[in-house]
């Protein structure tokens, strides 16, 4: 299905004229390079290829490009350029909450939701913040040790 769409993509104007039926994650990943959002399961349950679309922590394998018409999209790409990120950056690195690494770019742009909604979660809200983003390699305890010493530090930026 041709056709032609505006979005804002990391605060950058486009006009995609493609397939509109593409995976938004394909066309991040093949078409403007943004290898942030990485290929999971193509199912929408990982989480690793999330992306943040007017607000909302979405799994872009799922969205047609034809749907962000209109929309501002945010990768981890652009979201790195934030004081925010900044914050989170320093927190999981202070716990040392990455290892492979596969899975980060989706989690930090889900603790953004969340911190974006709730700035001073519980340990079960983290928890079920992040309950759509897997990781296989960390045990989840310090990415949520990291999201709320994030929450404690930063008050005041979420």
């Amino acid at each position: 299905m041709p056709g032609e769409i505006r979005f804002s993509l990391n605060g950058s104007e486009i006009i995609y004229t493609g397939d509109l039926a593409a995976r938004l994650l394909d066309v991040l990943r093949g078409e403007y390079g943004l290898t942030g959002v990485k290929c999971g399961c193509r199912e929408g349950e990982c989480g690793a290829c999330s992306v943040i679309i007017d607000g909302s922590l979405v799994n872009s394998c799922l969205v047609a490009m034809g749907r962000v018409d209109g929309a501002s999209v945010t990768t981890i790409e652009g979201y790195s350029k934030t004081e925010r990120f900044a914050a989170l950056d320093k927190a999981y690195e202070s716990v040392s909450a990455v290892q492979c690494g596969y899975c980060i770019p989706g989690m930090i742009l889900a603790s953004e939701c969340l911190l974006a909604a709730n700035p001073h979660p519980t340990e079960e809200e983290i928890r079920t913040g992040i309950s759509g983003n897997l990781c296989r390699c960390t045990g989840y305890n310090a990415i949520v040790k990291a999201i709320a010493i994030a929450a404690e530090e930063g008050d005041g930026l979420w």
